[in-house]
């Protein structure tokens, strides 16, 4: 590894290499690159799929999302395939080294004839307009435009430089926009070195809590121009030598403020499988860096409380995907409401954020849209956790592990023994559809599911008390207890979650 340089006093200047650029447009346009199928063996020559380049006709080049890579200028849909995917009113796939085949003008205006009949009929006038253009310009680029012996870079933007650097070194070592930023960062960096103690943190929080964490180097520099009152768009201009001296000054608070933060998710059951957008976070990270005196750990009213709050508002934010997208915004509002807010009360403000994200046209709260896209959830996906979780408002968290677990056991909804049953084979394929629904799925204790698994489940539900059965909106059907009956009882319990749900949103059930 080489020696750190002491770039002090110099000023920087950044080279980009075009040495592999011909080489790329080669196999853009004519070749295809093979890529091995996980996990199989790279001398089986049956583990190699062979890819071609295509591009995505109805794709806007001119739509900009915050949290993409848009300020290189790819803005279109270029993705490798095997064979060319299916079309529909969302993507239609052109094969990039076809253009080759239509040099003339004549040629190219029947292709677009061609293409615009083969659109799907769902396509809009704008969105046809958009793959004539897209064709008209991959027909300009490849026959006439003179521009692939060199390329310099005019603009003169840092940004663009960094985000260049991560695009051409995606095929080598992994960088990220946080790698390239600390060098400059380190060179500012009065005590110490920036890197081992910024990238040390992020290893600690991922690996040395009591839950893996997914938390990235880019998060942890976003999260602190928004701890220090920056503003949050994650560019090169906002690490001024200000915002960087504040950062180092901050530096012990602002790593506590981020653990305890994940601590919280973590004692909450959410981890690295099931975290999602960790924009979401950045709110909850901001109000915690507010209120140093409370790590929420405790069990203070105060602690109890907040921590409640603080999950509620995170898990109605993760369902519904307020922090997808153009996130930067939606950041912005949450922090001016959250610090406005600490003017007067230190709570954390659950309802004013859903009604300032609201304001700003950000959905952050289950409304009865999301209710219906919910109870399609199945077994496995990280979201199941989330929506179950909402559910169980009064799950007292502290000490205890909880599993997603399948109210008929799924070791019941087994083919051989359903046949054992003398099913029909459409009924047997309709219990193992419901099986892994959200309706057969409940949280519970660690040590409660191992119970539950030792047992007959005829045994153990016969069991359950009126109270159980109610918090866990178990229908007050026994003959739905048995998994012959699995559909019916997954469509009554699902009407059970629904009217739980609608009743938290402050919608009456139909």
């Amino acid at each position: 590894m080489n020696e750190p340089a002491a770039v002090e006093g110099r000023n920087v200047v950044l080279v980009l290499d075009g040495q592999q650029r011909l080489t790329s447009l080669l196999i853009g346009l004519r070749g295809t690159y093979a890529e091995k199928m996980h996990r199989a063996r790279a001398s089986n020559p049956s583990a190699w799929s062979s890819k071609s380049l295509y591009v995505d006709l109805l794709k806007d080049p001119a739509a900009v999302d915050e949290d993409t890579d848009n300020e290189l200028g790819v803005t279109y849909g270029l993705a490798f395939h095997e064979r060319r995917p299916g079309n529909n009113h969302r993507h239609h796939w052109f094969k990039l080294g076809a253009m080759l085949d239509y040099a003339s003008e004549e040629r190219l205006e029947g292709l677009i004839r061609q293409i615009n009949d083969e659109l799907h009929v769902g396509v809009s006038v704008y969105e046809r307009h958009i793959a004539e253009e897209t064709l008209r310009r991959l027909h300009r680029v490849i026959w006439q435009d003179e521009a692939i012996n060199y390329y310099t870079e005019a603009d003169q933007s840092p940004d663009r430089v960094l985000d260049i650097f991560v695009r051409a070194n995606d095929g080598g070592v992994k960088l990220s926009k946080a790698d390239l930023l600390m060098s400059m960062i380190t060179s500012k960096w009065s005590s110490g070195s920036a890197r081992e103690d910024i990238f040390g943190f992020v290893d600690h929080v991922n690996r040395g809590l009591s839950s893996p964490n997914k938390i990235t180097k880019d998060l942890a520099l976003k999260a602190c121009l928004v701890l220090g009152e920056h503003d949050v768009v994650y560019n090169v201009k906002n690490f001024t030598s200000h915002a960087i001296a504040e950062i180092e000054e901050n530096w012990t608070r602002i790593k506590s403020a981020i653990e305890n933060t994940f601590r919280l998710l973590n004692r909450h059951g959410l981890n690295s499988e099931n975290q999602g957008s960790l924009n979401t976070v950045l709110p909850l990270i901001y109000y915690v860096y507010n209120t140093p005196d409370f790590d929420f750990r405790g069990s203070s009213e105060f602690e109890r409380m907040n921590s409640a709050e603080m999950h509620r508002w995170l898990l109605n934010s993760l369902l519904v995907g307020a922090f997808v997208g153009a996130s930067d915004q939606t950041i912005k509002a949450s922090r001016a409401t959250i610090r406005e807010h600490l003017k007067t009360s230190r709570d954390f403000p659950t309802d004013k954020l859903f009604e300032a994200l609201a304001r700003g046209g950000r959905l952050s709260q289950v409304d009865e849209r999301t209710v219906e896209e919910i109870l399609e959830l199945q077994y496995g996906k990280p979201r199941t956790f989330i929506a179950l979780s909402l559910l169980y408002p009064g799950i007292d968290w502290h000490g205890s592990n909880w599993h997603v677990d399948h109210i008929i056991p799924q070791a019941e909804a087994n083919k051989s023994i359903l046949r054992g049953r003398n099913l029909p084979e459409h009924r047997i394929n309709e219990i193992l559809a419901a099986a892994n629904r959200l309706g057969n799925l409940q949280l519970m204790r660690a040590d409660e599911n191992i119970e539950k698994s030792s047992i007959p489940f005829r045994s153990w539900i016969t069991g359950r008390d009126h109270e159980f059965n109610n918090r866990n909106m178990i229908p007050m059907r026994p003959d739905l207890w048995d998994v012959t009956m699995l559909p019916e009882f997954v469509d009554e319990r699902e009407k059970l979650i629904r009217q739980r749900l609608l009743r938290m949103v402050g919608r009456a059930a139909a």
